[in-house]
C-alpha cells in the first residue's frame, strides 16, 4: 500500500496524503486531482478502489494497426497530444499478426472502464470483417471516433481524408502527363477506402479491369500488385499508401525500368521521409493534423455528454508533386 501511494504521488506530483484522501474518498482534493491521481492508477495498472471503480477513467484507447507505416505514428503524435491537453491519458494499442486482436484490446480498454476510443485504420474499414466488438462498444455507450471511412451501418462518428478528391488530383496530374494507361493498386475488396477510391478512378477516365490491382498495405503488396501492372502495359500508377508506391518503384526497377522515366507511380499519404526516398515520391498528402484534432474534439464531446453527428466529415488532400511522376514514354 505504501509503495502504491509513494507512485502515485510521484507520478502525479502530489504527496502521498493528498493521494491518500483521493482513494479513500476524503473531502479536500480538487476534482483535477482527483481525477489525475485514479488516471495514474490505472496507467499503473493498480485496481482502483471498491467505491471509485464504477467511475470511468480519464483514459482514452488509440487502437491502430500496426505502426511500420509511418502514417500510423503520425497520427498517434497528433491525437496523443491533442488528448493530453484535454488532460485525458492515451493508451496506445497496436495489433501484430498473431498477436492481440482488435477485439481482444477492445475487451481490455473496457476493464479498464475508459472515457472513449479512437481508432485509426481498422477492421471497421472491411465490409467483411467481424465488427461485434464494436457493437459492444456501442451498447455501453462509449464515445468511440473512426479515422478514415468505415462501413455505413456502424453509426460512429468519424474523419475521413475525401478519398475522391485524391484520385482525381493523382488522375488528373497523370493524365496531364501524358499518361492514358494508368492503373491503380488497392487494398482488399471488401476495404473501403479503396471502393471509394477506385469509383473515382472509374469516374476521373477510362480503366479496364486489368488495370486494377489488390494487395495488402505493405511494400512486398505494393511490388507484386504493381509488377502485374507493368506487364499490362500501365505507364502511371496510383498507389493507396506510400508503402504500396514504394513496392511499385521497387517493381518498375526490378523488370529494369526507370521512375519516373517509364513508370510513373503516386502515392498516398505524404508520410514521413517520403521526400527522402529515390526518387523523392509524388503523393497526395493527408492532412493529419487537422483530422487528428477533430478527431479528438468529437471525442471529447461525447465524454462530456453532448451530442455528436454520426455523418463522416471529409477533409480536403493536397497533391504533393516531386520526383517519381514524369511525362508518359512515347510508344
Amino acid at each position: 500500500m505504501t509503495r502504491r501511494l509513494a507512485e502515485v504521488a510521484k507520478k502525479v506530483g502530489v504527496s502521498e496524503a493528498t493521494v491518500s484522501r483521493v482513494l479513500n474518498g476524503k473531502p479536500g482534493v480538487s476534482e483535477t486531482t482527483r481525477q489525475a491521481v485514479l488516471s495514474a492508477l490505472d496507467v499503473l495498472g493498480y485496481e482502483r478502489p471498491t467505491q471509485l471503480r464504477g467511475e470511468r477513467a480519464r483514459l482514452v484507447g488509440l487502437v491502430l494497426p500496426e505502426l511500420q507505416n509511418p502514417i500510423f505514428p503520425a497520427f498517434a503524435e497528433v491525437i496523443g497530444g491533442a488528448l493530453a491537453q484535454l488532460g485525458l491519458t492515451p493508451v496506445l494499442c497496436t495489433q501484430t499478426k498473431g498477436g492481440v486482436s482488435e477485439a481482444d484490446y477492445v475487451a481490455l480498454l473496457l476493464q479498464q472502464q475508459v472515457s472513449g476510443v479512437v481508432f485509426a485504420g481498422g477492421l471497421y474499414a472491411q465490409a467483411d470483417a467481424p465488427h461485434d466488438h464494436y457493437r459492444l462498444l456501442a451498447d455501453r455507450n462509449i464515445p468511440v471516433v473512426l479515422v478514415n471511412a468505415s462501413i455505413a451501418d456502424l453509426g460512429f462518428p468519424g474523419v475521413s481524408c475525401d478519398d475522391t478528391v485524391a484520385v482525381e488530383q493523382a488522375w488528373r496530374h497523370l493524365a496531364s502527363l501524358g499518361h492514358e494507361r494508368i492503373g491503380l493498386v488497392l487494398g482488399p475488396d471488401d476495404h473501403v477506402p479503396s471502393a471509394r477510391k477506385l469509383a473515382a478512378a472509374r469516374a476521373s477516365g477510362e480503366l479496364p479491369d486489368e488495370h486494377v490491382a489488390r494487395a495488402m498495405f505493405s511494400i512486398e503488396g505494393g511490388h507484386a500488385a504493381a509488377s502485374r501492372l507493368i506487364d499490362r502495359g500501365v505507364t502511371g500508377i496510383i498507389c493507396a499508401s506510400d508503402p504500396l508506391a514504394l513496392g511499385a518503384v521497387r517493381a518498375a526497377r526490378r523488370k529494369g525500368l526507370g521512375v519516373p522515366a517509364q513508370v510513373s507511380v503516386v502515392g498516398y499519404d505524404d508520410s514521413a521521409f517520403m521526400n527522402c526516398t529515390e526518387p523523392p515520391l509524388t503523393t497526395v498528402r493527408q492532412p493529419i493534423e487537422a483530422m487528428g484534432r477533430a478527431a479528438v474534439e468529437l471525442l471529447n464531446t461525447q465524454i462530456g455528454g453532448g451530442s455528436v453527428t454520426p455523418e463522416e466529415l471529409l477533409f480536403e488532400p493536397e497533391l504533393v508533386v516531386r520526383g517519381s511522376t514524369a511525362q508518359a514514354p512515347r510508344s
